[in-house]
């Protein structure tokens, strides 16, 4: 008797699966740190990290021009411009007849802040004291505002655009650069010395998880 021949493994790569794994791994990250930081340990790589962007007598590393344009970069992740972009945003899609997409960004995004904000107030941790701040915060450190919104605001919209735009190598660019611009945020909240790391990871992954979840919601409703 002749046996059937096996069917050739599929080449497809099986992005559910990668994703579903992704979205674990953030949140076992993301619940570690902030376990972590409710019980009151320290991480040695803040410390590490903090000290190495100051010189011995607690001025920060690089020129004055420098530290001015890293507070134009930090900025660019503040409520006040994130507020801005999304009015754009919402505005630009109304204005194509996409509706349901400028509705999405106004819900998604201002859902996202306050559940982040809610957690910075649950973890109610303090500001870095370890090296002086180079601008003034008063609000709770973790996770890193900046950080978690900018992923927020700037990576949803980025999926949005993909119904606008065609060609991977056209939505990978949009995709980059938005993650680009999310890492140079989160970095400069360190720089400045209002966040330790761990706050800005945490609000990185918060943020990315969000927008990655809100991603979702889209496909469902606009039927994509």
């Amino acid at each position: 008797m002749s046996l059937a021949a096996e069917p050739r493994p599929s080449r497809r790569i099986p992005w559910s699966m990668i994703g579903i794994a992704g979205t674990v791994v953030a949140l076992l990250i993301l619940f570690f740190l902030a376990s972590r930081v409710v019980a009151g340990d320290a991480f040695a790589f803040d410390t590490r990290i903090l000290l190495a962007l100051r010189r011995p007598d607690g001025t920060p590393v690089g020129s004055a021009k420098f530290a001015s344009a890293v507070r134009d970069v930090t900025a660019l992740g503040g409520a006040t411009v994130l507020t801005m972009v999304v009015m754009f945003a919402a505005a630009l899609l109304a204005s194509l007849g996409r509706w349901r997409s400028a509705a999405l960004v106004m819900v998604g995004t201002g859902l996202g802040c306050a559940a982040n904000s809610g957690l910075k107030h649950l973890v109610a941790r303090t500001r870095p004291d370890l090296v002086p701040h180079l601008m003034q915060e008063t609000s709770s450190s973790f996770p890193s505002g900046h950080a978690a919104h900018s992923a927020i605001v700037y990576l949803t919209l980025a999926t949005l655009a993909f119904p606008i735009v065609r060609g991977r190598a056209t939505r990978g660019v949009i995709v980059g650069t938005a993650a680009l611009l999310v890492a140079a945020i989160g970095a400069s909240r360190v720089y400045l010395g209002v966040h330790w790391p761990s706050d800005v990871l945490a609000g990185w992954t918060f943020g990315a998880l969000w927008a990655v979840a809100w991603w979702r919601v889209e496909i469902r409703v606009l039927g994509r």
